[in-house]
């Protein structure tokens, strides 16, 4: 994620931090500073940190689970709304993502029966005082996770509620209805998240559009993957691509890009394999620096990112809605371009599967 550096790694997963955490913290500090002066700011300050070692822990609880099924969990991101988890993929059967989803909100409740059973006592009113100075430290903590669990439980995507009501519908009407009567329940929560915070939480607000706008993301992926089923990655390939070959220029590529309204550009060798790939940005960010003669395999930054023409769609998803791919090199079983994949061939894909459900792709006309 953007904006966000590792401050720590911990067997194999970085745990970073997003700099508007940062933000966070001093307008915390700057507003209990305000009111009670320094020792509410250091107070403040000491809980939110401690809190936010909660959430860390709250994440690995996913991430150890989602590691007994094979799922590499690269990052943790501290955000001001809280942790995010990086999971390379999601579990594919219903009982695995029950297990994943309810880990974090587990691993919240153990930690106040922790504290509870150090401090002798249960105060679940606390949860009405977590920025109350008056109040132990200790006992808000508690209360924070108590919350923690039961907020994360509400059944909206991207929550972990939103998993747990996918798993559970997944075992009754698979995992594509499930996904959509997930997303339509997180939906209607965020309006009501919405109509809630019009009266005087403006926090609501915001909430209920983080949740409406990943209820939606998640209906969406939902609907592709449910259209790549049964897929070869030559089925949705754009196989009249302009390609540059390796000898070209900076200037020919600004032909290309002109010529063509392509926005990805494959470099291949003299065998038509390819070598990388030269995008739209790639080109206009050259063009600031360079000349029309500076050849193009100078620019390239790294290898291109490929999928064989006879593999299956769906597992190809993650490829190219990764952060580093925004188009992949489709080659035969011998490494030679054949084409390229973009978002926008799935996009149609997806619009073609929806119109004609039994579509046969790759059928030749008679």
């Amino acid at each position: 994620m953007r904006w966000s550096f590792t401050v720590f790694r911990v067997a194999g997963t970085d745990v970073k931090i997003h700099v508007t955490f940062f933000l966070l913290l001093a307008w915390i500090g700057f507003a209990a500073w305000h009111e009670g002066g320094p020792a509410a700011a250091a107070d403040s300050l000491i809980f939110i940190v401690l809190l936010f070692a909660c959430v860390v822990l709250h994440e690995f609880g996913h991430i150890l689970v989602a590691r007994r099924y094979g799922i590499a969990t690269p990052e943790v991101t501290l955000l001001p709304i809280g942790g995010v988890a990086s999971l390379k993929s999601l579990p594919t059967k219903p009982l695995q993502e029950l297990a994943v989803a309810i880990a974090g909100p587990l691993v919240n409740v153990a930690i106040a029966l922790l504290i509870i059973l150090a401090l002798g006592e249960v105060r679940p009113e606390a949860i009405e005082h977590l920025d109350d100075q008056h109040v132990s430290l200790l006992v808000r903590l508690a209360a924070a996770n108590l919350f923690l669990a039961i907020f994360n439980l509400i059944p909206a995507f991207p929550m972990d509620g939103g998993r747990v009501l996918h798993a559970l519908l997944s075992l009754r009407y698979g995992p594509a209805r499930a996904t959509q009567i997930a997303a339509n329940v997180g939906q209607a929560l965020a309006f009501v998240f919405g109509f809630l915070g019009l009266f005087g939480n403006p926090l609501l607000i915001f909430v209920a559009i983080f949740v409406y706008v990943a209820a939606a993301g998640e209906a969406q992926v939902s609907a592709l993957q449910e259209s790549a089923k049964g897929l070869k990655v030559g089925d949705a390939t754009e196989t009249k691509i302009a390609t540059l070959s390796a000898n070209a220029t900076l200037g020919q590529a600004v032909d290309a890009l002109i010529a063509n309204a392509q926005h990805e550009f494959p470099v291949v060798d003299a065998f038509n394999k390819p070598m990388g790939l030269f995008t739209r940005e790639d080109i206009l960010a050259a063009l600031k620096a360079n000349e029309r003669d500076k050849p193009i395999v100078d620019l390239l930054r790294a290898p291109p990112a490929t999928a064989f023409a006879t593999s299956p769609l769906a597992p190809t998803l993650e490829k190219i809605f990764g952060e580093s791919a925004s188009a992949l090199c489709v080659t035969d079983a011998d490494g030679v371009l054949v084409g390229l994949l973009t978002r926008q061939n799935l996009a149609e894909v997806m619009m073609i599967r929806t119109a004609r459900p039994d579509w046969r792709f790759g059928a030749k006309s008679a």
